[in-house]
């Protein structure tokens, strides 16, 4: 069973409302084994979006329109899809009442043109949930389906998970399920993680369960997509930690976290586990790193704070890596905490290539210290910084971990 989706709205493509529904969308197809291979954006244009439905229609079983449905001029989906189905649009005065009854409940009068909401092409059924002044509608195409549905989010989801999705599985006929888990990486390049990678891709373009798929992530690092499919959720999960084992052992020590946890977030989490404090000098970093440790530790739990004077406690005339030692030691020991970090760049008239940036983490089980190259502007410079930083420290042992 496959589904497309196509998100309506001129103000999509031009950039002032940013498409989530349709993301939102794709996760629950998934989740019930519902193949989802294109999701497109369209204007509020007749023939666009005409066209665009019919292609939808071609390559999938249903297709989900999102948005549209509103009152004013501009809302024309129920138009498109009457067009489509070659039949009348009728009004259903029960909706019309229902409408009224919502504006008269918040004490105001219902204007003429929210009539054009209760529209619905003749042969389609209005979705029984109705959050909202806008029904969704079912809408028969031969074997196939159109949806429609609000793009008012929370409106859309009650109509997702009360009907299309049930809807779509009993269509299907077949009980799946489509999980993924992501793999974020620090260190490595796209180009450099498919060359490890490029045997087991192979094998797994040969079985195609589970897939792979990169994603660059700028100063999220390279994320590595694992997806399953399986009849039931234990079987893909079972899958998927398979695989997470083959792809460990391929790339080593580069997976810093895994789905949405940040490097920030497994920092915290290594410290708090230890029962460790941290402190950092952020004389190049001007405060990012304060700022992406306190996201996630807002009680401060485990960071304690850092100084922004620049390169605080560095000794001046040293080499880059001495400095940021410096740096860090004088911050653990203002902080009072068990570990500290420090990025420090180079010194007025040294000089190095553009992006030299030199890096320390003191406290743990060896102090260490790095010099790296990093791209950008000063801006980007500093956000690389703060992931370099922290993986760093992730690569640092912890007292009790080791050498």
């Amino acid at each position: 069973m496959r589904c497309d989706v196509v998100a309506i709205g001129t103000e999509l493509l031009l950039g002032q409302i940013v498409d989530t529904n349709s993301s939102w969308i794709g996760e629950q197809l998934a989740l019930s084994g519902i193949d989802c291979h294109f999701q497109v954006k369209v204007g509020d244009n007749f023939a666009r979006m005409k066209a665009a439905i019919l292609a939808a229609l071609e390559r999938a079983d249903a297709v989900i329109c999102c948005g549209g449905l509103g009152p004013t001029q501009d809302d024309i989906t129920r138009e498109v899809i009457a067009d489509i189905m070659g039949a009348p649009l009728v009004r259903d005065e029960a909706i019309v009442k229902k409408i009224r009854a919502m504006f008269e409940a918040r004490g105001r009068a219902m204007s003429d043109n929210n009539k054009r909401q209760a529209d619905i092409p003749q042969g389609a059924t209005a979705i029984a949930q109705m959050p909202g002044t806008a029904p969704g509608l079912l809408c028969p195409i031969g074997d196939k389906v159109i949806y429609a549905v609000p793009g008012v989010p929370y409106e859309m989801h009650e109509m997702m998970l009360g009907t299309i999705l049930p809807d779509l599985r009993a269509r299907s006929g077949e009980a799946a399920v489509i999980v993924s888990r992501v793999l974020r990486t620090w260190g490595q390049s796209e180009s450099g993680l498919a060359e490890q990678l490029d045997d087991r891709i192979r094998a797994l373009d040969g079985s195609g369960n589970p897939t792979l798929a990169f994603l660059a992530s700028g100063i999220e690092g390279i994320k590595v997509r694992i997806t399953a499919k399986a009849a039931e959720t234990v079987t893909a999960e079972r899958l998927l930690a398979a695989e997470e084992a083959n792809i460990r052992a391929l790339i080593g020590d580069i997976v810093f976290a895994i789905d949405d946890q940040t490097m920030e977030d497994a920092t915290v989490a290594r410290l708090s586990a230890a029962s460790l404090t941290l402190a950092a000098a952020e004389g190049l970093t001007g405060g990012l790193l304060a700022s992406r440790l306190t996201r996630a530790d807002p009680g401060m739990a485990v960071f304690r704070g850092a100084t922004v004077a620049p390169d605080a406690g560095a000794r001046p005339g040293a080499d880059g890596e001495a400095r940021a030692l410096a740096a860090a030691q004088a911050a653990r020991q203002r902080f009072a905490t068990d570990v500290a970090v420090a990025a420090c760049g180079p010194e007025a008239g040294e000089d190095l290539p553009a992006g030299t940036v030199f890096l320390a983490a003191v406290g743990g089980a060896a102090d260490r210290t790095a010099t790296v190259a990093l791209p950008g502007d000063r801006r980007r410079l500093r956000d690389y910084a703060v992931i370099s930083l922290l993986d760093l420290l992730r690569k640092t042992p912890l007292p009790g971990e080791g050498a």
